[in-house]
């Protein structure tokens, strides 16, 4: 009994412990689950906190806070001469610039542009002020914005821009009722600059004439004008004189040119940035500008948390030229000194190139530009590229040529008799030498260049128009003769761009070609009707005395890098000789031709016309020329040379031309010619061995 009394109290015993057990452990759950809702309910009501209380400022930080690139300009590439002389630099310069933040207001930047105008004071080199850029500033203050639409009585459901349109018109039609200040026209250069500034891009506010007052002011006040920085500008400056700019073009200091602006801003420039504007500077663009530096700006509002360079930038490439800037600046000396002399009452200017003729490279290319009013000269180097002129006798060696392609003489069979020329309803043509027919010669067509027979020439072009000359016969010529006289002259560049690598070259001019002026077609054989460029003139004339090959004039011979030290670095590219056109003629037809241009400076008639040239050394060859012109009403002649030297082997050829000279005798043009060629001896050739042009 005892046992089973003993595994009674067992069993009991071990229940009571489960019920224990069980007990225990529901309490457990309990509390962890209390704690879970806790914790729930802190979730909850952090949500509600940030989502519903504040949800809305939460999300404009978010807004507020981005990371961009910024951009900054780098300095731009340099241009020297053959010899690696500077001609085109840059100045360093300290500078005031502004940079825009993402979310900056216009009231914001009316506020930093006047605290700024406190300390500095900005013209209108740095930022050029239209009469909008005016407007927009009086109208930022909102004293004067509100005045102006109270006096327009708008509908009150106009919205905030039509109220500005509004107003802006108002000033215009009545600017008699506002004005700027001197110190509020400051200012608003200032706030024209900063509003016109893309967005986390840096623009100059001023950056050149920043005094050392000006810088220490605006040092001191940084803080309290968001953007502005003490920064670096560079300039252009000119170690081998300013003239030297009419060639090279200039570079806009206002940022991009009115005129340029909408394809400048396509090709992702920004409206601050300067740009070349002519010539080399707008050619070579792409190449002088470089890359901008780019920064990883990180921003919260209106203020700067941070900045990671990421692209350090690279500045532009550098250009080397052709020329050699020693003897450009003597062959525009040789030009000033020369000019007058030729009688220039009514001259518009003059102008040479100096070229290669195997390679086509520029040695030099000079002019001045005369303002026929006033009288004032001014450097005009690009003139050669861009000035028709009616060249005269210069150009009969690629009428000659003609005849010769065309087949109406040969070099075996070449002479005809000059004479006056005279031909049913129109005046007679004579050579210069042979007005009335009293020195009427058998000339052979070296002779005709030597002594200039504008006879000879009239006779050749009706031979290719297949007319057999008669005195007082009818002119039988088609206008077709036109188009076939141009071909020829066309083959030697005369009336085409050569393609140099300039911008602005022009095609040169032609006169009417119909039936009506027909007559002209005589003229246009000696050169006294349709116009060419000077640049035309080397080419045509590097042309023949190289053999047949139409080289392209170029100027720019390199485009290098830069080393650590600023100076030239490894060459990224050269430019190669090209033949545009090879002149299907024989080697005995430019033998015949080169031996009248010969005989023009070397020659024993009484009627040579280039005699003066005939002792220098190395020998020279080439045609003179002259035009009878009108110039302003006035009787005027342009006096003209195209040459090469040395007469057997040529390295050089010198063309230029005078127009609208009064006294065509006195003998400008050689003298101009002899002192080139001269001074090409004396300082190009000596400096060959560096220059590999």
């Amino acid at each position: 009994m005892k046992f089973f009394d003993r595994i009674t109290n067992y069993f009991s015993s071990n229940k009571g412990k489960h019920k224990n057990a069980q007990s225990i452990i529901p309490s457990r759950l309990n509390l962890l689950l209390w704690i879970v809702g806790i914790l729930l309910l802190m979730l909850a009501g952090r949500l509600f906190y940030l989502q519903i209380l504040h949800g809305s400022s939460y999300k404009a930080e978010v807004k507020r806070s981005d990371t961009t690139i910024q951009t900054n300009n780098v300095q731009r590439g340099m241009i020297y001469d053959s010899r690696g002389k500077v001609i085109v630099g840059n100045q360093t310069h300290q500078a005031i610039t502004y940079t825009k933040s993402s979310n900056v207001t216009t009231d914001q930047l009316y506020k930093i542009a006047n605290r700024l105008g406190r300390y500095i004071t900005v013209s209108n080199s740095d930022t050029r002020l239209t009469d909008r850029n005016e407007e927009d500033y009086y109208l930022a203050d909102k004293s004067n914005l509100k005045q102006i639409t109270k006096k327009l009585n708008l509908s009150k459901d106009a919205s905030d821009d039509e109220k500005y349109d509004a107003a802006l018109k108002y000033l215009e039609n009545h600017p008699d009722e506002w004005h700027l200040s001197s110190h509020e026209k400051s200012n608003a250069r200032i706030y024209a600059a900063m509003t016109g500034a893309y967005s986390l891009s840096t623009t100059y506010i001023k950056k050149s004439g920043v005094t050392s007052k000006e810088l220490a002011r605006v040092g001191e006040h940084l803080n309290q004008m968001p953007g502005v920085k003490i920064g670096t500008a560079w300039t252009r400056n000119y170690p081998q004189g300013k003239d030297f700019q009419s060639l090279t073009g200039t570079v806009s200091s206002s940022g991009l040119p009115a005129d340029q602006i909408n394809s400048l801003l396509s090709q992702g420039y920004s409206r601050s940035d300067n740009v070349g504007q002519s010539y080399i500077e707008k050619m070579f663009q792409g190449t002088l500008v470089g890359s901008k530096s780019q920064t990883q700006v990180t921003t919260s509002g209106s203020k700067v948390t941070n900045e990671t360079v990421k692209y350090p930038g690279k500045k532009g490439d550098n250009l080397v030229l052709t020329i050699n800037a020693k003897f450009q600046k003597r062959v525009q000396q040789i030009l000033e000194q020369n000019y007058s002399s030729a009688g220039i009452s009514y001259s518009p200017g003059v102008y040479a190139v100096v070229m290669n003729p195997h390679t086509g490279a520029i040695y030099a290319m000079a002019g001045i530009d005369r303002n026929q009013k006033t009288g004032k000269q001014t450097p005009d180097q690009i003139g050669a590229i861009n000035h028709p002129i009616t060249m005269g006798s210069v150009v009969k060696g690629a009428t000659i040529m003609g005849g010769l392609m065309s087949g109406v003489i040969t070099p075996s069979n070449n002479t005809l008799t000059d004479q006056p020329i005279k031909v049913a309803g129109t005046s007679t043509k004579a050579s210069w030498f042979n007005k009335t027919g009293s020195a009427n010669m058998a000339l052979s067509a070296p002779t005709a260049l030597e002594v200039s027979s504008n006879s000879y020439m009239m006779q050749l072009i009706m031979k290719e128009g297949g007319m057999n000359y008669k005195p007082g016969a009818q002119l039988t010529l088609k206008p077709s003769i036109f188009a076939k006289e141009r071909q020829y002259f066309n083959m030697f560049g005369l009336g085409q761009k050569t393609g140099i690598d300039l911008p602005g070259e022009t095609t040169g001019y032609n006169g009417p070609s119909s039936q009506k002026h027909i007559g002209s077609a005589l003229d246009l054989a000696y050169g006294n009707y349709d116009g060419y460029t000077v640049i035309q003139l080397a080419q045509y004339m590097s042309t023949i005395a190289n053999g047949g090959n139409r080289m392209r004039p170029y100027i720019v011979k390199e485009i290098r890098g830069s080393k650590s030290d600023g100076k030239l670095g490894r060459v990224e590219s050269t430019t190669q000789p090209q033949v545009q056109f090879t002149i299907p003629a024989s080697k005995e037809d430019f033998d015949l031709v080169r031996q009248g241009l010969y005989q023009v400076t070397h020659g024993t008639s009484s009627y040579v016309t280039a005699k003066s040239l005939g002792s220098a050394k190395p020998s020279i060859s080439g045609k003179t020329g002259t035009a009878e012109t009108v110039t302003n009403g006035h009787q005027t002649s342009t006096i003209s040379f195209a040459g090469y030297s040395p007469s057997e082997n040529p390295q050089v050829v010198v063309a230029l031309a005078i127009p609208g000279v009064t006294n065509e005798n006195g003998g400008a043009n050689l003298n101009m010619a002899k002192q080139i060629f001269s001074a090409y001896w004396k300082i190009v050739q000596d400096s060959k061995s560096t220059s590999n042009n």
